[in-house]
């Protein structure tokens, strides 16, 4: 009770989490504050603090019950509520939604929904933030028909947000994998007179990508094409992610030259995808080739360009090439990670040339603080190497400490040595 009542001293700091209550008072149980004597005081304090809404007798408790429901305390949420109402105020919209959420987010979902007929049958307009909450929870839940019943109930009572309902259910449809209730819910979307949106178009692309096959996304890249609606950089990393999990490099660049090897606004994305399709083959006369026509059509080349290639030269130890990208690198002033490093070593160490690491570090400054700024989706083609994997886990383990990329090196090496010494000596 003292907690809570504590707690209520202040809604407008709750609303926005900015108050901590001490933590000595965190220790009562929370049966102390739940029951009738505990609800009738913070109601009293409630009265005397205003929050009665003139003649009306409205009610505004929602930013105790966000509290209530942070605290996994819905139960006392729902004795305060009851409480108010036994005495003839009426909670107001904000109150009523914050309830909702209260019981979605401790799995509530039936409560939740009591709240949400209680909304929609009195003159109260739902926002569709709160509907996108809640449909979220039956997502989470699995409860795909009734975000389906959700969503007839909104469009039914015609709330002028029918566009972005469809979107949020084509939405929770996607995340959880259900193609078939998307793509009907789509048709149903069009049917009705409304537009798909750029934001609704590239994530039917995505969800495809990630849960459908190569055949139904590429599909629906085609009806994304047709309906004029620009695929964009979500999108475009979708799809490639898709391809290169089945290792189909030649039809990744196929797509790639489809959405344009002239588009700007994705930065270098699709060059570098380009490139990474070659790489993955270790088409190394291409991969130079379309190095060179990036250049040529004015693009600049960024760490991940350099690294594709940094990484198809290490796997093939072309160790002169790979001092040349280095060259190319510090002249174009884009400063090497930790993939970068690990390239090196690994290309070196394989071949036992130890003795020569000086002459590719000494174009780098290995005194830098090791950091990873490769596009991730090299590494679904290429994966880690040993030194990326090792220095990681090196750097997980002592956060606490901050490494060079010179200690790093002597560390690898070492581990190196002992594990080659390890060997003969069996």
């Amino acid at each position: 009770m003292e907690v809570l009542s504590f707690l209520s001293s202040s809604p407008s700091l709750l609303l926005f989490g900015s108050l901590k209550p001490k933590p000595s008072r965190l220790s009562l149980r929370q049966n102390d504050s739940s029951n009738p004597a505990s609800i009738r005081k913070i109601t009293w304090n409630w009265k005397k603090r205003g929050n009665i809404r003139g003649a009306d007798k409205y009610v505004e408790l929602a930013s105790l019950i966000h509290v209530l429901g942070r605290k996994r305390m819905p139960h006392v949420a729902e004795q305060l509520f009851l409480e108010m109402k036994s005495e003839g105020f009426q909670p107001n919209l904000a109150t009523l939604s914050a309830l909702m959420l209260c019981y979605a987010d401790n799995g509530l979902l039936s409560q939740a929904r009591s709240i949400w007929d209680e909304i929609i049958n009195s003159s109260f307009v739902p926002n569709i933030e709160l509907v996108a909450y809640l449909m979220d929870a039956y997502r989470m839940m699995g409860r795909f028909d009734e975000i389906m019943r959700l969503l007839n109930e909104v469009i039914s009572r015609d709330f002028n947000m029918c566009p972005q309902i469809y979107s949020l259910a084509i939405s929770c449809f996607g995340k959880g994998g259900q193609l078939e209730l998307m793509e009907a819910m789509m048709k149903e979307m069009v049917s009705s007179g409304y537009a798909v949106d750029s934001a609704t178009g590239n994530a039917f692309i995505e969800y495809y990508s990630i849960f459908g096959s190569l055949t139904d996304m590429e599909i629906a890249y085609g009806r994304l094409k047709r309906s004029r609606i620009l695929i964009e950089e979500d999108g475009i990393r979708a799809v490639a992610s898709a391809y290169i999990r089945k290792k189909s490099f030649y039809k990744l660049g196929e797509f790639l030259r489809d959405v344009g090897l002239a588009r700007r606004n994705v930065g270098n994305l699709i060059w570098n995808l380009l490139l990474l399709s070659y790489a993955g083959n270790f088409k190394m006369k291409t991969l130079q080739r379309e190095f060179l026509r990036m250049l040529e059509s004015g693009f600049s080349p960024d760490l991940t360009t350099f690294n594709i290639r940094a990484l198809a030269f290490s796997k093939m130890s072309l160790f002169w090439d790979i001092h040349l990208s280095l060259e190319h690198m510090k002249h174009e002033r884009v400063i090497p990670d930790l993939v970068t490093f690990g390239c090196i070593l690994d290309a070196y160490l394989d071949k036992k040339l130890g003795r020569n690491l000086d002459f590719a570090l000494n174009a780098m400054d290995i005194d830098d603080v090791p950091q990873v700024l490769t596009d991730p989706l090299v590494f679904e083609v290429f994966g880690k190497g040993d030194f990326h994997l090792t220095s990681e886990a090196l750097l997980e383990s002592n956060r606490w400490r901050k490494y060079t990329y010179r200690e790093l090196i002597s560390i690898y090496v070492k581990k190196q040595y002992r594990s080659n010494q390890i060997f003969w000596n069996y």
